[in-house]
């Protein structure tokens, strides 16, 4: 018997094309769709520096591991990690 599809959790970081200074920390469980999303101007913070491509991703098993990595990643020191290792 086949497992199930394993569901994977993103948290992904963006910067913008037009505004490569504007960068965006997120988290979806669809990155295409998500990044569709900000491009299309569905997300009020993003969609004045769009378009945006992705600079990044690290994908989780659980959401709520996903949800520990973006909210760190949004820290004081979490900033400086992703500037050093991911951006």
């Amino acid at each position: 018997m086949a497992s199930p599809p394993l569901l994977m959790h993103y948290v992904y970081l963006l910067r913008s094309v037009d505004h490569p200074d504007r960068t965006y920390i997120g988290l979806t469980a669809d990155l295409q769709a998500r990044l569709r999303s900000h491009n299309e101007g569905a997300n009020r913070y993003t969609s004045r520096h769009r378009p945006w491509t992705i600079v990044g991703y690290v994908a989780f098993e659980s959401r709520p591991k996903a949800a520990a990595f973006e909210t760190y990643l949004k820290s004081g020191s979490g900033h400086a990690f992703a500037k050093r290792h991911l951006w």
